[in-house]
């Protein structure tokens, strides 16, 4: 049993380095770095063919768009929003001791709903707060101290607008966790833990390694810091498209990985012409967007 749990979390870790392709730092060069079918030109949002994804508003923990607020941020249609779930999906367990680790949430295979997550905290955009607000995005938000620290208020605000947004651990100074030691890896995660804790009065339950690289260590760790799940991501959201772990569709449970990026690292795009685009591509395949915490 021993062998099989370490078995277990070494498949785990090699598939989350592979994942760290597209991680923290790596999002954001779709030619470079996506693929030939990630990189293939698609309409901007606002031009060609409306979206045929179901429209509607969001329900449950999250606040409700105004009807024009899609026509205000170039979308063709109202962003759909799942409702908060009667009951959460099974998800995995993890060892005595150890936080455990999801990539995906498991959810019917007709059950069109995907997570919005966002990383790091490096760009502050005001016009990103306005859009969020206005389209009460249900975001997870995974801040790294040594970046997002320099205007916790803006993700304050990111998180009080209404739209049930929460925000989580990314660690102090987002290392490779898995070159620490176990001291060293629960140096990041604790004290994370307790500046978000002191700085938003809510001691945070989620936490995503930077990269996705993690180990048992990691593990170990984060549970004794009071982290519940540590949270990885199937898809990506490059400049212009999705990057995918596995196939070329999104799929049911989905977890979407974004950052908080400028133009600088853009390629002169702005955060929200980004995350444009990113509700656009879930549109198009018929996807709804659902609030992480409420399947946790």
């Amino acid at each position: 049993m021993k062998y099989a749990r370490r078995l277990v979390a070494g498949t785990l870790a090699a598939g989350a380095l592979a994942l760290s392709l597209t991680g923290c730092g790596d999002s954001v060069d779709p030619i470079e770095r996506l693929g030939r079918k990630t990189t293939q030109e698609a309409p901007e949002p606002g031009s060609g063919t409306p979206s045929a994804a179901p429209s509607g508003t969001p329900s449950g923990a999250a606040g409700t768009a105004s009807d024009e607020a899609y026509r205000k941020w170039g979308l063709e249609a109202p962003v759909a929003y799942a409702p908060k779930p009667a009951r959460k999906p099974q998800l995995p367990t993890a060892g005595p001791g150890r936080a455990p680790v999801v990539d995906r949430i498991p959810v019917a295979p007709d059950d069109k709903v995907v997570f919005l997550t966002f990383d790091d905290g490096a760009e502050k955009d005001p016009e990103f707060l306005e859009m969020a607000a206005d389209l009460k995005l249900p975001i997870s938000m995974f801040l790294t101290d040594n970046v997002a620290s320099a205007d916790y208020g803006h993700f304050e605000k990111l998180r009080d607008n209404g739209s049930a947004s929460t925000i989580n651990n990314h660690t102090l100074t987002h290392p490779n966790l898995r070159t620490l030691s176990f001291a060293a890896q629960k140096h990041e995660i604790c004290g994370q833990q307790e500046r978000l804790e002191k700085r938003f009065g809510t001691r945070p339950t989620l936490m995503r390694p930077p990269f996705g690289n993690y180990n048992d260590d990691t593990l170990r760790a984060a549970s004794e810091c009071g982290v519940a799940h540590v949270v990885l991501w199937r898809v990506s959201m490059q400049i212009n498209n999705f990057q995918y772990a596995e196939g070329s569709a999104l799929k049911p449970g989905d977890i979407v990985l974004a950052h908080f990026r400028g133009p600088s690292e853009l390629k002169g795009a702005t955060e929200t012409r980004m995350t444009a685009r990113m509700l656009q591509r879930i549109q198009e395949q018929g996807y709804r967007i659902g609030r992480l915490e409420d399947y946790l």
